[in-house]
């Protein structure tokens, strides 16, 4: 049996640095050097393609974690299965910084953005599992939310790898319809 409070500890660790890798790829090269302001204000425009990927992906991951601290459990101890399903969770979060670099690099080539989908409808897949696994799960309105969020991730993705094949460029903003999670969870309980 595995503590759950240092599964939790673990997690908000491996979402925290996941989180913060996301932004090293935006970034000015080394060598630009400019001699005035208009100049830097050109090159900080030119990283909208890097930061566009790095803002979507930091929200994905913050609803993601947002949606596990919600998921309640009376159960204070988790066996092997579910702790197995959950590190191979935290593995798919930490693989999110490198769908993001790979996106916001090669976004006008769809493999990039079928790569990140699919990084996230995997990340989708298994905290379904991990839900059905967790024991002593408290149902409710928390759970009802989560699997909403769920689902919309997973529709989002598909939307976007459909959507990388007329503009893969545009795809991305697909996964902006997941700040709309909370409204949809919150429409489906009236």
């Amino acid at each position: 049996m595995y503590p759950r409070a240092r599964i939790d500890a673990l997690t908000d660790g491996v979402f925290a640095v996941a989180m913060t890798l996301l932004v090293l790829d935006v970034r000015l090269p080394d060598e630009f050097h400019p001699h005035d302001a208009g100049e830097l204000i050109v090159a900080l425009r030119g990283l909208t393609s890097k930061f566009v990927p790095y803002a979507i992906s930091f929200m994905v991951l913050g609803l993601r974690w947002l949606s596990t601290i919600q998921v309640r459990s009376r159960g204070e101890f988790f066996g092997r299965e579910y702790v197995v399903w959950w590190l191979f969770y935290l593995l798919l979060v930490t693989c999110v910084p490198f769908s993001t670099m790979v996106v916001g690099r090669f976004d006008a080539f769809a493999p990039a953005i079928w790569l990140y989908a699919a990084n996230t409808i995997l990340v989708a897949a298994v905290a379904f599992r991990m839900m059905a696994l967790t024991p002593e799960i408290e149902h409710g309105d928390h759970l009802r939310d989560r699997t909403a969020a769920l689902v919309l991730l997973i529709v989002s993705s598909l939307l976007a790898i459909g959507w990388s094949f007329v503009s893969p460029r545009q795809a991305l903003w697909a996964f902006a319809l997941n700040i709309a999670g909370p409204w949809v969870a919150r429409r489906g309980r009236k």
